[in-house]
């Protein structure tokens, strides 16, 4: 069942949203060869708890960590530790914050230092296909038209959408109805959107084959021809005035906002 949110839903959501916007700029200006995963963690942990914020993903189902930390060929749920980043990586940090009883979730990918060219196009492309399913998230719309929306993009580019992962509604429980695949299905659950859905959109982006497989942590999600991969989220919510992004930094201003115009 997908839980619709009223205004005051929408500004708590906001509020947990902008303090994962705000933890995930705190990261990026320590993003450099040398720092270890797990004092980003530790750089993430403290900012959400000195902001009054509780880390989400902290014992989430086990989870160890305050950050999903994936490097290179890891997709998603990378737990942190002692590996030191290194010029050339891409690392995808992922990161839920509940606030005041609502939850709040983004990611972005980013580069250490120079990358090459084609790790650049990865990266733009998979946040290119975010910003084009945000776009398709209007009222009567069908969810299928965000998930066309991203995997057009991606394999135009010659890249693959992860199958195994997808986006997820979003409230007062991290995970709500309805899943939201970066890929058309015919046997997808397919309800036409409606003013008060929030969803958490994330495309998870590689470079290769779309395959990937779990490592013994029983966490970290690799892809297969171990080819990069990378992986940008946003919360947004549908309105009567289009998707307002909740988890960046600016006001939401309508439609306008989400497709970055």
């Amino acid at each position: 069942m997908i839980l619709l949110k009223n205004t005051e839903d929408i500004r708590l959501l906001h509020r947990a949203n902008i303090m994962v916007a705000e933890t995930l700029e705190e990261l990026r200006s320590h993003i450099k060869p040398g720092i270890t995963t797990a004092e980003l963690d530790r750089i993430a942990e403290e900012y959400i708890r000195r902001h009054k914020g509780v880390p989400a993903f902290k014992g989430y189902r086990g989870y160890p960590a305050t950050l999903c930390i994936s490097i290179n060929e890891e997709v998603v749920h990378g737990i942190p530790g002692k590996r030191a980043l290194k010029k050339g990586d891409i690392v995808s940090l992922d990161i839920g914050v509940l606030l005041d009883g609502y939850y709040g979730d983004a990611a972005i990918t980013v580069g250490v230092g120079a990358i090459n060219s084609e790790a650049e196009r990865l990266m733009r492309v998979t946040e290119e296909s975010l910003y084009l399913g945000i776009e398709k998230a209007t009222e009567g719309n069908r969810l299928s038209d965000v998930s066309i929306a991203v995997q057009t993009h991606v394999e135009a580019a010659g890249f693959s959408v992860v199958r195994d992962f997808v986006g997820h509604g979003i409230g007062r429980n991290l995970h709500e109805d309805p899943q939201i695949p970066n890929f058309y299905t015919p046997a997808a659950y397919n309800p036409r959107l409606k003013e008060g859905m929030v969803f958490a959109l994330e495309p998870m982006v590689n470079q290769g084959t779309y395959k990937v497989k779990i490592l013994q942590d029983g966490w970290t999600a690799v892809t297969r021809d171990q080819k990069l991969s990378a992986h940008f989220e946003h919360t947004i919510a549908i309105t009567s005035n289009g998707p307002i992004i909740l988890s960046r930094l600016e006001a939401p201003q309508g439609s306008a906002a989400a497709t970055g115009t």
